[in-house]
Parts: C-alpha cells; structure tokens; sequence
C-alpha cells in the first residue's frame, strides 16, 4: 500500500525531523460534512452486519459452522500458561516488554525536539522494518505519532513471537500452532490497518471528509452480500471477466458428464497429433480454469500448440446432493469415467495423465488402485503441486487435528459440504499479510476498487467441497498420513505407491504454502518409479503457470529425490525460464508416435455443448 507522500528515503533526506506544516494534511476542514458521513457510514456497517445475520436466522448457516477460535484460545493458553506459571517469569517478560516501550518513547520524545541524530545502527533498523509494502508511507518515518506507532507494533509483535519461541513444555506440534495464531493476530492488529492509525487512510478520509468511509461500507456490505453471510474479500473487478468470453476460451466440447465431471475435448492447433491423449486432473477445490486463463497464459492452448489432444477434467460444484460423493467416487466417477470416455473418442487406451494439487495427490492414489486392478490406461503421471506424504504439509496442518476434524464432520454432516468461503479463508489466512489486510483496508476503509486481475478473479471463483470427499482427505492425508505409509484404503483395497512403477514427472514450486516443496520432494521417495523431480521457481499458482514467452522465474533439475531436500537443491542445476518445454522434452521421451488431428466430436462421443462446459459456471 504505497503512500501519496513519497517512500522512506524522503525522510531520510529531512534527517527524520518532523515538519509541523505536514500536519495540516491531518486537520479536519469540514466537521458538519464529516459527521454526516460517519453517520452514513454506519449505516452501511450496519447493512454489512445484516447481511451476515440474515443468512443464519433464515438457517443457510448452521450453527455448527466451523471456527477455529477454540483452539485458537487454547493454544495460546498454553504459552500463557508457562509464562504466568512463575511470578518471576511472568515479570521479566512484562519488563523487557515495558522496557522496550520506554526505549521507543524516549527516542520519539529526543527526535521530536530534534535532539537526537540517528546512528548508523538504528537507520539500519528502521529501513527494515520500513521496507514492509504496508508501512511504504514516508509519514511512517517523518511524523513522530506514526513512527511511534509502528516501532510499538513491531516492538509488541517481536516480544509476542518471543514468547512462543522461548516457552518451555511445548510439544513442536502446539508450538507451531501458536507460532501461526500469534502471526494471525500480530498481523489483525497492525496499525495499518485501522483508519486513524494508518496516514494514507487518515489523509484520504480527512482530504474526503470521510466519503471513503461511506464507499467502503458499502463496498463491505455488496461483499458481505456476495458471499451469503460470508465475508466475500474482493480481490479484484469481477465484472471484468466472463467465463467463456475472455476467461477459458481455448475452444473445445464437453463429450461426456457424469455426476461429479465434465470431459472437455479441446480442439487441436496442429495437423498432427501425439497418439496418447493428455488427460488433465485439476483440484476440485477451485475450478479448472487457472489452467487456462487467457491465450498469453494458458498451460492448456500451449499444450495443444504442442502437438497434443488435450482433455480436461471439470468437476462439479458439489451441494447436498453429493454430500456421499467420497474418495472412490471422485476415482470411479472422475479419472475413471474421463479414461473411458478419451477411449471412446479416440480410440486409445493408453494416456499421458496431469495431476495438479489435490488433483496430484487423487491420481497417485489412481495410480495404486490401478495396480491393483491390472488396469494400464495411464503410461506416464505427471504430478504439479502436489502433495503424496504430508510430513511437512505446512500451516494448513494447523487447522486439522482431531477435535478440529470432528468439529468439522459435524458441520459438513448438517449441510452436505464444506462452504467454499470458508475454505477461502482457510488459504486466505495462510497469506494474510498479502491477501487479506491490504484488501480490508483499501475496499473497505480507503473504499477503493481493486483493478482486473484475471488470477485473482479465479481465486474468488471458489467451490464448495463434497462432505464425504474432503472428510476422507483431510484424515487419510494430512492426519494419518495414510497414502505414504501405504495404509489408504480405496474400494476395500489397501494402495502402495511402491506398486507405481509407470515413469513420473514431479514438479515442486520453491514458495508453495499449499504444497511445500520440502513436502512434495518427500511424497516423491515412495513411488516404486523413476521420478524425474524439479523445482519450479515462484509459488502454487505462478510457479506452476509460468509460460515461456513470459520469461520468468526458473527450474532446478537433478538426481532422483533421495536424500535431504536441501542437499538435492545444493547439488541441482539451474536453468532459466519456465518448466513447459523440460516438460515436454521428458514426456516426448515416452511416446513420440504421431496420428491425424482429432477433431472433437469426430470420435465415438457427440458433443454436449461448447467449452468451457456448464460445471463450470455453477
């Protein structure tokens, strides 16, 4: 959030003395014009709060909706509990504390009597501190009340992340809970975030006698709205995008439906084609679409520019209807039905598969069950961001323990399904400090409009998830573990990623917070294959769609993922750019045969309608 005033070097130049003319700026001109917005403004605030009481006094929202309050509270009780344990303890903490608050008081107080010049030490500090984007406003630095604010906040979120870190008796498990709560909260009370402690904001709601104020309520309450008594965050103007006009328009047909799937057939761009089909598994967390947002970005047009007949799995936005819908059916009634319906287009038994995420982690466990069941449609796996062994699965192990799990079941049992807001926030959180405060304080206090940013407007488009389906996961998974360890239990057969033998392409990204690389280097050790493993640069989304005209990022390539992940990395080499054509090169590498170009519709299957399909725009 870049400030109207210059950055911190203005500051620096002024030798960090305060300019009382600057203060102007701050000083109400029209009191009448600003009581009259205020009282607007709570208005608004208070449309916001019906709109998130309507929906559960109508009953849409359960009462049983998930929170993770409760352990939130709990997990910081136990870290106060060790520091108000001892008297002596509990002091010491409050005194370094309290200490640090008079240090910053006594150099606030000598700099506003321009008595004290900064050492060499103490610029270092503040240029660190001030380098966070959301405290980028010069009067951060130049006036004394702001700079006092800020150097408290970072003083108390210092001393808060210390207290966690030095308490004795935590097990690794409630520490790193803690770690991740006190981050929460650090992050919630920052004094940019509120309207007369941040000066951007302070000065656009004078400079507006608080219009601002008056727009963004309302812009919080058309959200509250939009997400059904869920707080909707907009990250972008969604009514820049339609999908199927300037979002997902790689043409295509949708050539066969089932209860939990679409299959699109997208239209092939070359004469000639690869005579194993692709088959494409995205998350049914979000919608498919990420992989092909635009003709510059999609991983689906540069597919088919390669020479393949690229298919396309849509799920379904799933209600209470397919409550029942579990980890089989997404098995049976997904890659399976999809498999059928390539062969019955096509002709061709044998397919290259994709796996993205969730999707991934569903295709290994295919993958084993296939084995078993001596079925030999798949002849390469390629595996994006996704996680098999979840040792090192992240903060979103945070959320999923067994009380949390139960809890969770019995929301997910009195609605048929995991709200997709919910599970928004859920990944909102992980990234609070870029995907939730700034956004708060520009739509709803500043009351700006975030620009397009087709990304963005998929991260908004989430879905719901199907109860018996995310239960399955979240325990085989993330609690149990039980896919690694060869424990998954799928259509009464018990799945061993050792029985996978079929070559396999696994990609990690460097600064995923869904899938940690370290996590994914992990889950790629079980496979009884040969894993070729790299390491894309960037995060879940841009690391993983990152066409080559764009020029950025890189790929790390290596030996097999044995070993320490950190060694491999030490050992790998380094190329430029995006991981397509390494792609490319590896799966050409398992089958080169080429055949005519497959036009949809051409095959056994009559098309149901044009891509992107109708699963999509639930």
């Amino acid at each position: 959030m870049a400030g109207s005033r210059g950055g911190p070097d203005d500051a620096e130049d002024k030798g960090f003395s305060f300019d009382p003319k600057s203060a102007d700026a701050y000083i109400l001109r029209d009191p009448q014009a600003f009581a009259m917005n205020i009282a607007r403004a709570v208005e608004n605030l208070g449309k916001a709060a019906s709109e998130w009481l309507a929906p559960r006094e109508r009953g849409e929202i359960p009462q049983t909706s998930p929170t993770p309050m409760s352990d939130v509270f709990q997990t910081l009780s136990d870290v106060a509990e060790y520091w108000m344990a001892e008297p002596q303890r509990s002091v010491e903490a409050q005194t370094h504390l309290l200490s640090n608050y008079f240090a910053i008081w006594q150099e606030s107080v000598m700099r506003l009597s321009e008595q004290q010049t900064k050492t060499g030490a103490e610029k270092s500090h503040t240029e660190t501190r001030s380098a966070h984007k959301r405290f980028a406003d010069s009067d951060w630095q130049a006036n004394p009340f702001f700079d006092f604010l800020q150097k408290v906040y970072f003083a108390t979120a210092d001393w808060a992340e210390k207290m966690v870190t030095e308490a004795e008796g935590l097990d690794e498990r409630t520490r790193e809970k803690a770690r991740f709560y006190m981050r929460q909260v650090t992050e919630a009370i920052s004094p940019a975030n509120f309207a007369f402690t941040n000066p951007q904001v302070f000065r656009e709601t004078v400079a507006t006698s608080g219009a601002n104020l008056v727009k963004g309520m309302a812009q919080l309450a058309e959200d509250m709205a939009a997400g059904n008594g869920h707080l909707r965050l907009r990250h972008t103007d969604y009514s820049h995008f339609v999908i199927g006009q300037n979002i997902a328009v790689s043409p295509g047909k949708v050539i066969a439906r089932s209860a939990l799937c679409e299959v699109i057939q997208y239209a092939p761009s070359t004469e000639t084609v690869f005579k194993r089909p692709l088959l494409i598994i995205p998350p049914w967390i979000n919608k498919f679409y990420i992989l092909d947002l635009n003709a510059r970005k999609s991983f689906v047009k540069w597919c088919v520019d390669q020479g393949h007949s690229v298919f396309m799995i849509s799920w379904v936005n799933p209600d209470a209807r397919h409550a029942e819908k579990g980890w089989d059916d997404y098995i049976g009634e997904g890659i399976d039905f999809a498999l059928g319906a390539i062969e019955e287009a096509t002709g061709e038994r044998h397919v290259n598969a994709i796996g993205y995420c969730i999707g991934g982690t569903l295709l290994a466990a295919t993958l084993a069950l296939h084995v078993q069941e001596k079925n030999d449609r798949i002849r390469s796996a390629t595996l994006l961001a996704a996680q098999t062994d979840f040792t090192h699965a992240g903060d979103l192990k945070i959320f999923i323990d067994e009380p949390q799990l139960a809890a969770l079941d019995v929301h997910m049992k009195a609605v048929g399904y995991l709200d997709g807001a919910i599970m928004a926030s859920v990944f909102n959180m992980l990234r609070a400090s870029d995907l939730i405060w700034p956004y708060m304080v520009d739509n709803y206090l500043r009351g700006t409009q975030p620009p397009p940013f087709d990304l963005l407007y998929w991260n908004a488009d989430s879905t719901r998830v199907a109860a018996a389906v995310h239960s399955f996961y979240l325990r085989n998974c993330y609690l149990e573990n039980n896919l690694a360890e060869g424990r998954m239990v799928v259509d009464g057969k018990v799945l061993n990623l050792r029985d996978v033998t079929i070559p396999i392409y696994d990609l990690a990204t460097r600064d995923d917070h869904i899938a940690p690389a370290k996590s994914v280097f992990e889950g790629a050790k079980p496979f009884g294959a040969s894993v070729e493993f790299v390491l894309g640069g960037s995060g879940h989304i841009a690391g993983v769609v990152n066409p080559p005209d764009a020029g950025k990022y890189q790929y790390l390539t290596g030996a097999s993922p044995v070993g320490d992940f950190d060694d491999w990395q030490r050992e790998s080499s380094v190329h430029p750019g995006s991981w397509w054509p390494h792609w490319q090169d590896w799966l050409e590498r398992q089958s080169k045969d080429m055949v005519g170009a497959r036009i949809p519709g051409d095959g056994g299957l009559t098309p149901l309608c044009d891509a992107p399909g109708t699963y999509v725009l639930e």
